[in-house]
């Protein structure tokens, strides 16, 4: 099953990050870049961000990835959707910096000039568990 999670994660590249600060959750539509193992998670934020201030009190997330828009017969009971949860850290080291949004740009090329900006910070969501529900009903849980 976790081979399906990590194929889930491979096949998609929008999500929805959920953060918190507070006792407040934020929801937040998001591209994303997963690394080759499926362990960690790239998106980029600006720091003057609602999200960025929650991630900086609170660096736990959650995300959410779902297949309702590739579903060819409308039916979203046959839907999946995967949550992922993590922790946040901002990527400094500037090799992997340079590395990494070199690769999101290449899946995410419409996000140059947000990325360009100064204020432009690269995430990383570190994986620590994936949940997968199949349908209505079944579920699938994974720790990392």
């Amino acid at each position: 099953m976790l081979e399906k999670m990590e194929a889930m994660v491979r096949d998609h590249d929008v999500c929805v990050l959920a953060t918190a600060s507070e006792g407040k959750p934020h929801c937040s539509l998001m591209a994303y870049l997963p690394d080759e193992s499926c362990r960690e998670i790239y998106m980029v934020t600006h720091r003057s961000t609602k999200k960025y201030r929650n991630l900086i009190q609170n660096p736990t997330i959650s995300l959410l990835i779902d297949t309702r828009a590739s579903r060819s017969d409308g039916s979203r009971t046959e839907a999946e959707a995967l949550t992922v949860a993590g922790l946040f850290e901002e990527i400094e080291d500037r090799e992997r910096l340079r590395r990494v949004r070199a690769e999101f740009l290449k899946r995410h090329p419409s996000m140059d000039h947000f990325m360009s900006h100064p204020d432009a910070v690269m995430m990383c969501i570190k994986i620590s568990s994936f949940l997968l529900l199949e349908g209505l009903m079944e579920a699938h849980f994974e720790t990392l």
